[in-house]
């Protein structure tokens, strides 16, 4: 077992900078997920932690080493790739078998590893069977056998899922989840499927242009985002946006947007004291945008009427996409509201829900 530390850690290529001063500790036995779009340095930061990429800037710690200088094999790392790179020749167990072969392990040894491994994945009855008559998710699980049977101090996972269907990735990840609480290992998992990022992690590590835009527990990031990219990544479907102006009347805050006029709730004040006046972007999630009848902390003057342009049915809740002058929502409502395409619809905002955001800077104001 092993903490992972990066210390102001920088990779460029050529006068392109992919990881810019980036620093972290990864606790012992902690399952960490780097998330992000794509291009934002997270599996390039994955790799330079793997050794597979030489650091231009900063260090990393395994353990108490440093191991800026230390081949990958020689760092006690483990890597699951999207891709699952089996050898088609060889059958499940010599697959799961070769690192340790290569590595000289005695023979009975290997025997008990690959077993063992096999048995915590269920895919004991699979190992005389070759990679092309297995399914995607059996190849996901001889892939990561191979990696268990290794016994390392880190597991790095470099989107591992992406390459199985929904259904499939859904049971994956429950899997993996099972798999992080047996084995107690440290796990570092690279996606840009924020789902998986917010289901699986201890913490998340959200990337944006190489930069680490915030660092918390799933719920942390999903209720306190540190800026309007957090906030419109983490969440789905994304946070709505308002450009709006605050106000202040007979001692009250009020948020007016073309369209929209919303009180702010007392629990909010402190957010709005030092920004009356100001050009501000309200952030409410599609969950807490309601109609009015289901709503039970209805305030008059936190709704508005609108029309419904879109409706998308999806079983126990409904999307309804509205128009609000010349900017547009999305709401999340349950099944059972009452709206039709193009009929009037009067909207609630939970305004104890809602974040303000600085539109210069994007940073969020709390």
């Amino acid at each position: 077992m092993a903490q992972v530390i990066l210390k102001h850690v920088v990779k460029r290529f050529g006068k392109f900078t992919a990881v810019s001063d980036f620093s972290l500790d990864v606790q012992d036995r902690e399952f960490i997920i780097l998330v992000g779009p794509s291009g934002c340095g997270k599996s390039t930061t994955l790799r330079m932690v793997a050794g597979l990429e030489p650091l231009t800037e900063g260090d990393i710690y395994i353990g108490d080493r440093l191991v800026n200088n230390i081949p990958p094999k020689g760092r006690k790392i483990a890597m699951v790739f999207q891709n699952y790179a089996l050898y088609p020749h060889k059958n499940v167990y010599q697959n799961m078998a070769f690192g340790l072969k290569m590595s000289r392990y005695p023979k009975a040894e290997i025997d008990q590893r690959v077993k063992d491994a096999s048995k915590i994945l269920g895919i004991g009855d699979l190992l005389n069977r070759r990679p092309d008559s297995l399914s995607g998710g059996q190849r996901q699980r001889v892939a990561l056998g191979r990696a268990i049977v290794r016994k390392p101090d880190v597991f790095l996972f470099d989107e591992p899922l992406s390459n199985l269907d929904a259904k499939l990735r859904v049971h994956m990840r429950m899997e993996l989840i099972q798999l992080h609480k047996r084995l107690e290992t440290t796990m570092i998992y690279v996606t840009h499927d924020q789902v998986e990022a917010m289901t699986m992690g201890d913490r998340i590590v959200i990337m944006k242009d190489g930069i680490i835009q915030q660092v918390g527990t799933p719920r942390d990031v999903f209720n306190r985002p540190q800026n309007i990219f957090v906030a419109g990544f983490i969440g789905s479907p994304t946070m709505n946006f308002l450009e709006c102006e605050l106000s202040e009347e007979n001692s009250s805050f009020y948020l007016r947007a073309p369209g929209i006029k919303l009180k702010v709730t007392r629990e909010k004040v402190k957010t709005c004291a030092k920004s009356v006046g100001r050009k501000l972007i309200l952030g409410i999630r599609p969950e807490y945008l309601y109609g009015m009848r289901l709503f039970p902390g209805i305030v008059e003057e936190n709704t508005f009427k609108t029309v419904a342009e879109v409706i998308e049915p999806l079983g126990s809740e409904i999307m309804v996409y509205l128009k609000v002058e010349e900017q547009s929502i999305v709401a999340k409502m349950n099944a059972d509201t009452e709206v039709q395409t193009g009929q009037p619809l009067a909207v609630a905002f939970d305004m104890n829900k809602m974040h303000l955001f600085d539109p210069v800077s994007g940073e969020a104001c709390y």
